[in-house]
């Protein structure tokens, strides 16, 4: 299946403030534009979970990280640098995101999503250098895609009401949660999610390191 025509259509509903149903590294996701805050008001409402609970945007590079938070961390480029898993990291200083998709603190939990080693170089590097890749793409390097095209952090929350169990895959998340996104994206395209949650480490800015999730 031809990413491109799905990438186009599902941008131009995140832009107008829609909210999406989408694969990423780890398991399906609701997602929606991180700056717009009537979206993400939708995206809690959907889920029906409180506002005071945070959330993990997804970055193309940590060039659009360094745009939404006043200050990376040294050790946090090493750990993208070198990381080959999906990790989630807690910023200190947010900025320039939807009040509510900001935690309380201030902080920010983003993660670059991460290419599948089965994916193919001409899948992997374009992702990684900024150019648009060509032909069909896996959950790893469409989610990378779907972010860089929309040039704003993406919203990525399990596709589940909460409290109740995060779906494994795509048959197992709800119709009530199907039903109320504005756009779905095609199923093949998640046959890359791993099913499995992100390692998440919290940063400060003096370089202190918090594994919240091994």
């Amino acid at each position: 299946m031809d990413s491109t025509p799905i990438l186009q259509e599902a941008v131009e509903i995140l832009r107008k403030g829609g909210v999406i149903l989408y694969p990423t590294d780890t398991v399906w996701g609701i997602g929606c534009d991180a700056t717009n805050e009537a979206a993400v008001a939708r995206v809690f409402e959907i889920k029906r979970r409180s506002e005071a609970k945070s959330l993990v945007l997804l970055a193309c590079d940590l060039d659009m990280v360094a745009k939404h938070v006043k200050q990376i961390p040294s050790i946090a480029i090493d750990l993208v640098e070198v990381n080959d898993a999906p990790m989630t990291i807690i910023y200190p200083g947010a900025q320039y995101l939807a009040p509510n998709a900001v935690a309380a603190d201030g902080s920010v939990g983003i993660r670059i999503p991460v290419v599948a080693v089965d994916e193919s170089a001409e899948d992997e590097a374009p992702a990684r250098k900024g150019a648009a890749p060509k032909g069909n793409l896996t959950a790893g390097a469409f989610c990378r895609e779907l972010v860089r095209r929309l040039r704003r952090p993406l919203v990525s929350t399990s596709a589940n009401i909460s409290g109740e169990p995060t779906p494994a895959s795509f048959a197992e998340i709800s119709e009530e949660i199907k039903n109320a996104v504005d756009y779905v994206v095609p199923k093949p395209f998640g046959t890359g999610a791993s099913g499995r949650s992100s390692q998440i480490i919290k940063l400060g800015l003096d370089g202190e390191v918090q594994i919240l999730r091994p």
